[in-house]
């Protein structure tokens, strides 16, 4: 299955044309949402004992803000949960290790379109002749972060209603919600007091063109990111 998700996730990176990326990125999160509830259902029939596990993801310098607010999105769509420390230039990710495998597959993926998409993007100069760049990818990249989240978490929901209708869906609801339980359960033991980041948003133009680039891309104002 990661191989295949790999493959549409290589093909969405590499395509120039975005309702090819929108396909590619789309049908990827598609296969990893499945595959997360047949994985439960096994676990479940099974009776192995499967816990969260821990990992972490370096978040690089510039705009790590952003950057950790795009993993926390993906995170979520994935159902794990994720903090960002600061200061040690990482994201801790807590989730079971099929959904972490999917999570920072489809993190790193959708940082080179957005990456891609942004340095392509021309920026402007204010009223004072003053170079927005900076401004202009911090706010880019937190409006993609936000609208990738809006889309991921659309597009599980849909998987989730499809499957709670199935023959199998009586057995479902309970088993996901068990292992939601066991991931936040586990966030909290590790993490009992966190703060919030807040990101402001201060260029429009990098605003919309950010959000543009997400439905691009596939799959406000402010966002809070968790902080440790």
């Amino acid at each position: 299955m990661l191989d295949r998700v790999r493959a549409l996730l290589a093909k969405a990176e590499s395509t120039d044309f975005p309702q090819e990326a929108d396909a590619f990125t789309a049908k990827a999160q598609e296969l990893m949402a499945r595959h997360r509830i047949d994985h439960a259902l096994l676990v479940a029939a099974s009776g192995e004992r499967d816990r969260p596990v821990t990992r972490r993801v370096a978040v690089d310098n510039p705009y790590e803000a952003p950057k950790s607010l795009l993993l926390q999105v993906v995170a979520e769509a994935n159902s794990c949960r994720a903090v960002w420390a600061k200061r040690f230039g990482f994201t801790t990710v807590v989730g079971f290790g099929a959904d972490l495998d999917s999570t920072e597959l489809l993190f790193t993926s959708l940082l080179v379109q957005a990456t891609r998409a942004m340095t392509q993007a021309k920026t402007t100069t204010d009223e004072y002749g003053r170079n927005t760049t900076r401004s202009f990818r911090q706010s880019f990249l937190t409006a993609y972060a936000s609208r990738i989240g809006e889309r991921l978490s659309a597009a599980a929901d849909e998987v989730g209603q499809e499957a709670a209708g199935s023959a199998s869906g009586a057995q479902l609801l309970p088993v996901l919600a068990a292992r939601d339980d066991a991931v936040r359960d586990a966030f909290e033991k590790q993490f009992p007091q966190l703060t919030h980041h807040t990101t402001t948003i201060n260029n429009r133009q990098g605003w919309a063109s950010g959000r543009a680039a997400a439905d691009r891309a596939a799959l406000h104002g402010r966002h809070a990111v968790a902080h440790e």
